[in-house]
């Protein structure tokens, strides 16, 4: 019977086998036709999106995520001692966005190495030949008042008294390596300033790591970016007087059009320009940068090179802006003259910039600090943000990052890298379906602006996410919101150290007064 049994079983096995085999291929191609009709479906669905995108919806903020704006400290953050290490001086060159971040890690630096800072001085002899300095363009007694629970900070650095003759204290020099870490300020600088009691550092642009892993010092450079550091009462007046203009005609946008020699020389991107021009080109990028072979068309399929601005106004046609839609304009002087702003012109004629619709007592300073301090403040005020070059610009990047805090401030950060491939095949007489495929590009992410994971090459200035944001109903006990009465608690515990320290100086006297009495009995 067994026997019966086995040689029956095993004459099936051949046809089982075929059935199984059958079966198998009848199974992968219907997962085919399934992921087929998905990934058509998918795109189908993708391309009716695109088509159909509301963009008056881009004139509101983006949509939040439960999360808002918030530096206050989260955690034990006592006040800065009644008697520092030091002084610490900086000098902070480059342009106002550079300057502005290297004043938020000075203060940072200061903290760390419980060091008295010296109102930063602003290197504007090199880059803006403006000589109104950090007191010219930011509130002092704002900036000193809002960072009091954090560090000292002195006007000027004080005088000392030697060999009967009264000077300033010399501060000890020092070159600080760029993105140095933490430990360096604490260990090699702070030895120095204890050496010295005073050290100045510069250059000082970019001489400290934005990425640290102490969120508490992340949210102290939130706290001088987006609240100490305040421009002057008349620069604020100037730039809502530019919006309340702009904003008269209903919503604008703004554009960073960094189509200018130094970026241009720097990215290479200089084939588009005429033999004298690319010449001048070529001498500024000898002169300034690194020499180095670059190819025009490689640079620009890697979205290396800036957007010019007849770019920049196809990609808005193509999103579906209204060619009324008032446009400020903040850049320096555009390389290679009106030309390249003739078809921008063209397509959206109401272009504006702080020359044509700015109060006439701005154009005194208008190329200094004052000029690049109010179309930082209109971008901010603004209801779009376009930056044609996010790369190495300070200006959008920081700009980014503050609308960003300042509420979820609608950003449209064109993606050159994809769009470079559809603007040649457009020069190269291929332009079918142009504006179809600008749309799918630009709408590609959906963010906008909103809140989202920091990822290189974005710095703690262009997205303080999570570290300066958090949540009123947190899931993660690190996102939840400080008290509201934060301010009140940072105020009675500096009012208190302040009483402690006022205590044992009392007490320091009045033993020593007890002993030289002792000492005349």
């Amino acid at each position: 019977m067994r026997s019966r049994l086995g040689s029956r079983h095993s004459k099936q096995q051949p046809w089982l086998k075929g059935l199984s085999l059958r079966l198998g291929i009848a199974v992968v191609v219907l997962v085919i036709c399934v992921i087929s009709l998905f990934f058509s479906f998918g795109f189908t669905n993708s391309s009716y999106s695109v088509e159909n995108i509301d963009v008056d919806k881009l004139w509101r903020t983006a949509d939040s995520g439960g999360w808002r704006s918030s530096s206050a400290p989260r955690s034990d953050w006592p006040p800065p001692p009644a008697e520092s290490n030091g002084y610490l001086r900086v000098r902070c060159n480059g342009g106002l966005n550079q300057q502005r971040s290297a004043i938020c890690n000075a203060v940072v630096a200061a903290r760390i190495m419980n060091a008295t800072l010296v109102l930063p001085e602003l290197d504007t002899n090199s880059f803006w030949r403006d000589e109104s300095g950090f007191p010219g363009i930011y509130d002092v007694e704002h900036f000193i008042k809002t960072l009091r629970y954090d560090i000292h900070i002195v006007k000027s650095i004080p005088e000392v008294s030697s060999k009967g003759k009264t000077k300033k204290l010399k501060a000890h020099q020092i070159r600080p390596p760029r993105d140095a870490p933490l430990s360096w300020y604490t260990t090699f600088a702070l030895e120095k300033m204890k050496q010295h009691g005073a050290i100045y550092l510069t250059p000082f642009s970019h001489r400290l790591a934005e990425e640290i892993d102490e969120p508490e010092l992340q949210r102290l450079r939130c706290r001088v970016n987006y609240h100490a550091l305040r421009f002057k009462p008349y620069i604020i007046e100037i730039s809502r007087e530019i919006v309340n203009r702009l904003r008269s005609q209903g919503h604008f946008m703004s554009i960073h059009l960094r189509f200018e020699m130094d970026m241009l020389a720097f990215a290479g991107c200089i084939d588009i320009f005429t033999p004298a021009e690319q010449k001048i080109l070529i001498k500024y990028r000898k002169e300034n940068f690194a020499d180095k072979k670059l190819v025009y068309r490689e640079r620009r399929l890697i979205g290396k090179c800036p957007l010019t601005p007849e770019e920049v106004g196809l990609i808005l046609r193509s999103m579906g802006f209204d060619n009324s839609t008032p446009i400020y304009l903040a850049s320096g002087e555009l390389f290679g003259g009106d030309r390249f702003m003739k078809p921008f012109r063209a397509l959206f004629p109401h272009l504006e910039n702080h020359s044509t619709v700015g109060p006439e007592k701005l154009e005194e300073n208008a190329r200094g600090l004052a000029g690049s301090a109010v179309d930082y403040m209109v971008c901010l005020l603004s209801d779009v943000f376009i930056p044609t070059y996010d790369g190495p610009s300070n200006f959008a990047n920081n700009l980014m990052g503050h609308r960003l805090y300042y509420g979820f401030r609608t950003t449209i950060t064109p993606d050159r890298k994809a769009l470079a491939p559809i603007f040649m095949d457009r020069e190269e007489g291929k332009g079918d379906g142009f504006e179809e495929r600008v749309r799918k590009v630009m709408f590609s992410s959906g963010k906008f602006g909103g809140p989202h994971k920091r990822v290189r090459p974005e710095s703690v200035y262009t997205n303080s996410w999570p570290e300066c944001f958090c949540q009123v109903n947190a899931k993660n006990k690190k996102d939840k919101c400080p008290p509201n009465n934060v301010v009140e608690l940072l105020e009675s515990r500096l009012h208190s150290e302040e009483l402690d320290e006022s205590d044992e100086n009392r007490t320091a006297n009045d033993s020593s007064a007890g002993l030289a009495e002792d000492s005349l009995i």
